[in-house]
């Protein structure tokens, strides 16, 4: 199959014909559909966060099961499915206290070193990315790396679902629980900001603001259901925050850059019991510098895994709001491309052009 591969941090991608296994116990083979572009994927090519080279990047996928293996119960050829890097073993402390997003039991979803690689390249093993490797034609995964869908989802728009919507709509959710009523300011308004924003909406927040240096992502966050938008170049934004709140604050702020200023600028945000989520990844060696005078009148700041999902439950949640026409997907998608254009998506991405770049695997 063609894949994409990481050889070397801050060079492109390379397009190579790589193999897979065939699958075993308890997983799947998957025809990649599409696959999002997704910032984090930047993260690990330039080199900001580890992964063993060589190795498949790609997370964000939607496909269609091809063939399973032993043990595997809950799906069939011709399923179409969404992966996730949430994958979780079912067994361990947090996957039994409903928290798999944060499941401790990785060990039980890869192979052993005496069972073949799943990925290779000339006889050698490929680093499978996160439990998934999706910018390649075929996924070869662990049943619990993803989930089944309605197959009148459009595979392009599903494959969004399988991060950037998912971690938003969790981050409202699960991480922070936003409630009707309440106030939320979200600071970057890419693909992961904008699905905070709508899902900010869904649970009934009556002030949604959306902050960004991009006019254009404004623009677009006002379609999605912003009731303010803020440029903060050369603003105070936090002072223009609490004005649009009664000089409260709001009661959840959002950073979903991944910039420990902006974490201490939506911190001040917040009004008194107020929650700031941090959503935007960082380097390993990222610090924050935090006010304490503000801690007192008990505020919080929370991290947050890819929206504390349930992704059993959540993705098909989504795939339905998506369907009732409550959740809009198809705005998000700005650019589609092959799988031979993935770098220029990456030099897209770096411009801050549009949303959200897909890889159809199918035009």
């Amino acid at each position: 199959m063609k894949a994409a591969v990481l050889r070397a941090f801050g060079a492109p991608l390379e397009i190579e014909t790589v193999s897979h296994a065939n699958p075993g116990f308890r997983e799947v083979l998957v025809e990649v559909a599409a696959t999002g572009l997704c910032h984090t994927d930047l993260h690990f090519m330039q080199g900001h966060l580890p992964v063993p080279v060589p190795a498949i990047l790609g997370h964000e996928t939607a496909g269609v099961v091809l063939a399973v293996g032993a043990g595997v119960s809950a799906f069939a050829a011709g399923d179409h499915v969404v992966g996730c890097i949430s994958a979780f073993c079912g067994g361990c402390e947090f996957c039994l206290s409903g928290r798999p997003s944060i499941c401790e039991g990785g060990d039980h979803l890869v192979r052993t070193e005496e069972e073949p690689s799943r990925l290779s390249s000339d006889g050698h093993a490929v680093t499978q990315f996160m439990n998934l490797s999706a910018f390649a034609e075929r996924l070869l995964v662990h049943e619990n790396a993803i989930v089944k869908i309605d197959q009148a989802m459009p595979l392009d728009r599903a494959a969004l679902i399988g991060c950037g919507v998912t971690t938003g709509f969790g981050a409202v959710v699960h991480t922070a629980k936003v409630q009707a009523g309440q106030s939320v300011a979200v600071v970057g308004c890419g693909a992961v900001g904008l699905s905070i924003l709508q899902s900010a909406r869904i649970a009934g927040a009556v002030d949604v603001i959306a902050i960004d240096i991009n006019d254009a992502r404004l623009e677009t966050a006002r379609r999605f259901g912003a009731t303010a938008s803020i440029n903060p170049t050369g603003r105070d934004v936090v002072a223009e925050v609490r004005a649009l709140t009664d000089n409260k604050g709001v009661h959840v702020a959002y950073e979903a850059v991944g910039t420990p200023k902006l974490v201490e600028q939506s911190f001040l945000m917040t009004r008194k019991g107020g929650t700031t989520v941090m959503v935007g990844l960082m380097g390993d060696g990222a610090r924050i510098d935090l006010p304490f005078a503000h801690f007192i009148a008990e505020r919080r700041v929370m991290g947050c895994d890819m929206g504390s999902n349930q992704f059993r439950t959540d993705v098909p949640r989504l795939v339905r709001l998506y369907l009732d026409g409550r959740l809009n997907l198809d705005d998000m998608i700005t650019a589609r491309i092959p799988l031979a254009g993935i770098n220029e998506g990456f030099e897209a991405m770096k411009r801050g052009d549009g949303i959200r770049t897909v890889i159809d695997f199918h035009g």
